[in-house]
């Protein structure tokens, strides 16, 4: 069984680094959020045989970045192939206001002003289910993780007390369009290739 991909406050700063960055601000309400969807900069969280999301989640807050969505579509391909089962997201973008109101409730949640604070404001990153996953399930899940974390192309903390794993997915997942002129198969990282194989 592979280890735990454990949390730390030096990944939660990292997190906000690099998406201070990558230029992704933090959204402030819903009238941000809802304008944001409205531009595109947010898409939906692509829900599909292989991916489901909690119900409970209201349906403006069931978005996420666009190479976040690439992540999750690979991710719950790979995992349905191997356990004929969807995964399930229960949090994906969060705003300013909201995370305020999660934190008088939850002792867990991250800080939601400051220097660092939950990086699902920026809508880069989701929570995944783990409570339901068998022993095998979740091993699996930990390996296909791992490679990416350690490419730089996302960073996990896998959370115990809510049961899931959190994922900041960065944009150095999705790679850059060939040049203008250039037509060629676009591939996923090779890190994440060699995950679902199971290398």
């Amino acid at each position: 069984m592979p280890p735990p991909l454990l949390g730390s406050s030096v990944s939660l700063a990292r997190q906000n680094r690099i998406n201070e960055e990558q230029g992704l601000e933090r959204i402030l309400d819903d009238a941000d959020l809802n304008d944001r969807i409205a531009q595109h900069l947010l898409v939906p969280v692509p829900a599909s045989g292989s991916l489901q999301i909690n119900g409970n989640l209201p349906e403006n807050r069931r978005y996420c970045r666009p190479w976040t969505t690439r992540f999750l579509i690979d991710l719950g391909r790979a995992h349905t192939a191997r356990f004929h089962r969807p995964l399930l997201v229960t949090s994906a973008v969060r705003t300013v206001e909201y995370q305020k109101q999660l934190m008088l409730v939850n002792g867990n949640a991250a800080a939601a002003e400051g220097d660092v604070v939950s990086p699902h404001l920026t809508g880069a990153t989701i929570d995944i289910a783990k409570g339901a996953m068998s022993r095998q399930e979740l091993g699996w899940v930990r390996s296909w993780l791992l490679p990416l974390q350690l490419a730089g192309a996302i960073d996990v903390e896998e959370e115990f007390q809510q049961a899931c794993f959190h994922i900041t997915v960065y944009k150095a997942y999705v790679p850059a369009p060939p040049p203008p002129g250039i037509h060629h198969r676009r591939h996923a990282p090779p890190a994440a290739e060699m995950a679902s194989r199971g290398r």
